[in-house]
């Protein structure tokens, strides 16, 4: 049994709204590795070698992870707005290519 709520969310577009697209989803995967790469290259030109304690060892391992799993809960909430920019870029593309400009 549904209830009116139910039946009147397909016609309000919240699903259409919340649901992310596959652009959306390749656009942040590829921002949360930019970041990621970001706090890599800033974890490894750090001035007195941050690095040199744990080079090889657990340590990095583990600050790898976290850096990872920082990097996308980054790119999931907003990041460095990235998404959002290839997101806009790419369905202004489509767009055109379906207006013929």
């Amino acid at each position: 049994m549904t209830t009116p709520i139910q039946s009147a969310v397909p016609f309000l577009g919240i699903f259409a709204e919340s649901k992310p697209t596959k652009v959306e989803d390749a656009a942040q995967q590829f921002e949360s590795l930019l970041i990621h790469q970001m706090m890599q290259s800033a974890w490894d030109s750090a001035p007195g070698g941050l690095d040199e304690d744990d080079s090889g060892s657990e340590g990095s391992v583990m600050r790898d992870l976290a850096c990872q799993q920082f990097a996308q809960m980054l790119a999931k909430h907003g990041g460095i707005g990235l998404t959002r920019l290839i997101v806009k870029g790419l369905s202004s593309k489509g767009q055109d290519s379906q207006t013929g400009r």
